[in-house]
């Protein structure tokens, strides 16, 4: 490894933090830093940032599933309704991390994220904190990531407003990251080129 980069198999440089492993690998190159713009997925995937707060991020990943079944497919209008009776039986599913403020805070999250939805979009309430386009960081080695910045800041406040939970500035940073809200590949892994090609195309 140099830098933070890993050179695999198929002689294509990489980010470090997937490591080796096939599935956080496939993660990588298809998910992470690709610009999202759907209301939906992007709560979706800020709850799963916020469920992973003190555990590892492919712990998340590997139950996602789990999580989606668990939640309705992450469909905040559903999500909304849940009742006390719900969040027991979440605290029963092994499939899930059972954490009950957590679940409580999905609950939050949904209701909030459907007040902004009438505002004109959860989409469009995130990515106005970037005028819409993609971070385009330029970062050569692991040292040089930033756990969070002043735009995930200003964003998590922003959150806390309405209603989030779960939802600090590191905790954001790291949605951001997976969102594409910026591109923190390192130049040298054959991501960043590919994502940053992907910015503007909404």
């Amino acid at each position: 490894m140099t830098n933070g980069l890993i050179l695999h198999p198929d002689h294509k440089h990489r980010c470090w933090w997937p490591g080796t492993d096939p599935f956080y690998v496939a993660y990588h190159d298809t998910e992470w830093g690709v610009p999202e713009y759907d209301d939906r997925a992007l709560f979706e995937k800020l709850i799963l940032d916020g469920f992973q707060a003190g555990l590892s991020w492919i712990t998340i990943l590997r139950k996602r599933e789990n999580f989606r079944e668990a939640f309705a497919g992450f469909d905040p209008a559903v999500i909304a309704r849940f009742d006390d009776a719900q969040v027991e039986s979440l605290m029963l599913n092994a499939g899930i991390v059972r954490n009950r403020a957590k679940i409580v805070g999905t609950i939050a999250g949904a209701r909030a994220w459907l007040a902004i939805q009438e505002r004109g979009g959860f989409s469009n309430f995130l990515w106005n904190f970037v005028d819409g386009r993609p971070i385009q960081n330029s970062l050569k080695s692991r040292d040089q990531v930033q756990a969070e910045t002043a735009v995930s800041r200003r964003i998590s406040k922003a959150l806390k407003a309405e209603g989030f939970n779960f939802v600090g500035p590191t905790i954001v940073y790291a949605f951001m990251q997976a969102v594409g809200m910026t591109n923190d590949h390192l130049v040298g892994c054959f991501r960043h080129a590919e994502c940053a090609a992907l910015a503007g195309k909404r």
